[in-house]
């Protein structure tokens, strides 16, 4: 009796919630544009106006990630945290649609709400990315394939053991396969998590992360940003080893090691922002 009184409660704050957002005016691209320019002025009014004209799309986004065990509103709550984090730090500069930008946020919040709730223990932040490269690199390894990649595939694009790779599948609730049909008591891991093959919010933010990292980059000598960009897979994806680099600038590897640790010590005492954008 009591559940279906909360049921009948979470419907009737939804039904509540969806009548007063329904009728606000969406913007055009200009109007976003506009209200960009007074955010970053400090204008609180353009803010709220532009997170106001947003909620619906939170709704939308929530509804895709909609699961038994946690209440729709809930999942809208967390996106809308997504959304006003979206608001603060769009730029107009960059002639890009809110929305676009909006929704990789938004989806970022859901996810990590979804994540921090299902599980009855908590995922540590590096397992947790390392299983979503993992399904990033199944969903790749699909359609390159052209047939269900093993665990073998995944793990030496990733230049990671069998081992670690069937341990961190194993971490989800569910038991996950990579081998087997989906069953009833069995998941494969592309319906687990969710398939970025083709995401353009995804596109567009992986694009814009690698030009603030490259900012921060601007902030050391040549050499430092150098090693740091061939250590850290800048250049077609290979991460170069410190023999690799010594060879390329014509210095010892223990040299390379050296400015490589100095350079790290720079940016972490400056890039506590870039923290913000990675699903953590």
């Amino acid at each position: 009796m009591a559940i279906r009184k909360r049921k009948d409660l979470d419907i009737d704050c939804l039904k509540t919630y969806f009548e007063q957002i329904k009728d606000t005016p969406l913007l055009s691209f200009e109007q976003e544009l506009d209200l960009s320019k007074k955010i970053q002025k400090g204008d609180e009014k353009a803010l709220n106006k532009l997170i106001e004209s947003n909620l619906r799309l939170v709704v939308k986004i929530a509804m895709e990630y909609q699961i038994p065990e946690i209440a729709l509103l809930d999942l809208i709550q967390e996106g809308n945290m997504g959304l006003i984090k979206a608001a603060t730090k769009y730029d107009y500069h960059r002639k890009v649609r809110f929305s676009t930008y909006a929704s990789w946020w938004i989806k970022q919040t859901i996810m990590r709400a979804l994540s921090n709730k299902k599980r009855i223990i908590r995922l540590p932040h590096r397992k947790e990315e390392k299983l979503r490269k993992i399904n990033i690199m199944y969903s790749t390894l699909y359609q390159k394939l052209m047939r269900k990649p093993t665990i073998e595939d995944v793990g030496k694009e990733l230049n990671m053991s069998t081992n670690e790779v069937k341990k961190l599948i194993n971490i989800v609730n569910r038991t996950v396969s990579f081998d087997k049909e989906t069953c009833e008591d069995s998941l494969s891991l592309h319906e687990v998590y969710e398939d970025y093959s083709y995401d353009p919010d995804r596109v567009f933010m992986k694009k814009y992360l690698k030009e603030e990292t490259m900012k921060f980059l601007e902030k050391l000598r040549e050499k430092e940003k150098q090693i740091l960009l061939y250590r850290f897979s800048f250049f077609g994806g290979r991460k170069y080893t410190l023999k690799n680099i010594s060879e390329k600038l014509g210095i010892s590897p223990e040299t390379v090691r050296q400015i490589e640790i100095k350079a790290l010590r720079k940016l972490k005492k400056v890039a506590g922002a870039l923290k913000e954008y990675s699903y953590n």
